[in-house]
């Protein structure tokens, strides 16, 4: 099995909504619903452009995918991710907007946010002592992507390349899009978006999921609301 902690929106917020409902899948009850007439209408292989990210269901990763350590067990680091969330911390707020992003589209912060870089750099380091180490298998994976020295560094010490320097908040739409169709795909998602009226979104949950096996898809395992200062 493999854990995962993210940012998750409450269930009944209007951006859960919106990403979920695209994506075609419920990360609070694991269940896929369905998507929106407009996409399924406008692009005919929309639940294939979103196949991808559909496995992860709608978020933006704070501690990326790890298996347990040998040593570690599922409960305690439920104990930690309570703890965690229930540490008093400012809690950070984004102006979201839909973007591209290497290849594939996201909502993303319109500018860097100092509280949003703290929580993330936080889960990275708070959560790793329950990692097992990153195997030769995983590491071979990662390097077929092209990374930097940095990046590599990070890979081998944190088990994932694109932490601090390299975070990149993110919550995705789509999975890669050939780029004579990312355009138009860009564009849809953009004016669908606008009718959310989201100027503002507070990052202030924090999800717990756990993946049985690599067909799996990733279920809430634990949702908490972040204390803030």
């Amino acid at each position: 099995m493999r854990y995962a902690i993210y940012y998750i929106p409450s269930p009944d917020d209007n951006l859960y909504r919106f990403g979920s409902g695209l994506l075609g899948c419920d990360a609070f009850s694991g269940r896929e619903i369905d998507q929106p007439a407009d996409a399924t209408e406008t692009f005919d292989d929309w639940r294939e452009l979103t196949s991808d990210p559909r496995k992860y269901g709608f978020h933006a990763t704070l501690k990326a995918p790890i298996t347990l350590a040998d040593d570690k067990r599922e409960a305690e680091l439920v104990e930690a991710f309570e703890r965690f969330a229930a540490t008093p911390r400012e809690i950070p707020t984004i102006a979201p907007v839909v973007r591209g992003i290497g290849g594939f589209i996201a909502v993303v912060p319109q500018a860097p946010v100092a509280a949003l870089t703290r929580l993330a750099d936080d889960c990275v380091r708070d959560f790793d002592g329950f990692r097992a180490p990153l195997t030769e298998r995983d590491r071979e994976r990662r390097l077929k992507s092209p990374l930097s020295e940095r990046q590599i560094a990070h890979l081998d010490r944190w088990g994932y390349p694109y932490v601090f320097e390299d975070f990149r908040f993110h919550m995705t739409l789509t999975g890669h899009l050939a780029s004579d169709r990312r355009d138009r795909v860009l564009a849809f998602l953009q004016q669908r978006f606008v009718r959310l009226d989201r100027a503002s979104q507070r990052i202030d949950h924090l999800a717990l999921l756990r993946q049985r096996d690599e067909s799996s898809r990733f279920i809430m395992l634990k949702h908490a609301r972040l204390a803030g200062l």
